[in-house]
């Protein structure tokens, strides 16, 4: 097998114009690693991949193939211990505003504060805005969300999805370069999940932010992301990459979904399964 292959479906010179912008991350040759008490584990091994403005790129990969901690690093959490990661051409070398990371926990919004508040606070620091300016703009992400008549709820009045609404609108409220996001999804129930995905589809339709998405989710990666890199289990090698932009939730039921579903489950642990 041909190390780091590169499947396309269609070829990336037939999307449309408004999903090919300028490079605006780039990941080269990274390896990543952490320590345990018995010993040092790679996460990731080699990994490259370059995203571009507008993208929906998702890293799709089993349980342990470092995807979280791949996607870590590119927030500034983790150091590379060889490679590189760099921002419109600057190396990244810690936590920024430019990349905002939405986690898969519900409980990420400090529970004191009250919606609009978790919102806002985040630009009064970071984007130093007086309370005022930073209130409109946390008002208008909220609308985004649907959760402008829950402005002055606090977050335990909130069910899971809505909470996630909170921390999504507070995300795209610091107006970040690239918006992260950790299984955002993955505890949600499955009614509430299809929910979420459509509306961070529809928010992508207005907004046109990049988006670095991790999901376990074959499924969930074909219809959230325009762009797909399959890590192979661990350590995390890239397995393949392919354009997704074709599906959505309508597609579920078509052939050729299916057959996209069965042949990324077959890159991502059948050849590896042979190749023992």
């Amino acid at each position: 097998m041909v190390a780091n292959p590169t499947l396309v479906f269609p070829e990336r010179s037939e999307l449309s114009n408004r999903d090919v912008s300028e490079k605006l991350l780039a990941v080269e040759n990274v390896s990543l690693e952490y320590r345990t008490r018995e010993r040092i584990v790679r996460a990731t091994h080699d990994v490259s991949f370059d995203v571009y403005g507008g993208d929906r790129f998702v890293l799709l990969g089993p349980s342990g193939c470092g995807k979280s901690t791949l996607l870590k690093a590119v927030g500034g959490f983790i150091e590379p211990v060889s490679g590189s990661i760099s921002l419109d051409g600057q190396a990244v070398r810690g936590p920024g505003a430019d990349r905002i990371v939405v986690f898969q926990e519900f409980d990420q919004l400090p529970p004191w504060k009250t919606v609009l508040q978790n919102v806002a606070f985040p630009l009064r620091v970071a984007k130093k805005l007086g309370r005022a300016e930073a209130n409109e703009r946390a008002l208008h992400y909220l609308e985004k969300v649907g959760l402008t008549s829950f402005a002055n709820a606090y977050p335990h009045t909130l069910s899971g999805g809505m909470k996630q609404r909170v921390a999504i609108a507070r995300a795209l409220a610091m107006q970040p370069r690239v918006l992260l996001m950790d299984e955002p999804f993955a505890a949600l129930d499955a009614l509430t999940r299809r929910k979420m995905q459509e509306e961070l589809l529809r928010l992508w339709e207005e907004v046109k932010f990049t988006l670095l998405f991790v999901t376990h989710s074959i499924e969930e990666a074909l219809v959230v992301g325009n762009r797909i890199l399959l890590l192979s289990p661990h350590p995390g090698r890239v397995r393949a990459e392919l354009n997704s932009h074709q599906y959505s939730h309508d597609s579920f039921g078509r052939n050729d979904f299916q057959r996209s579903v069965a042949r990324i489950h077959q890159l991502l642990f059948e050849e590896r399964e042979t190749a023992r």
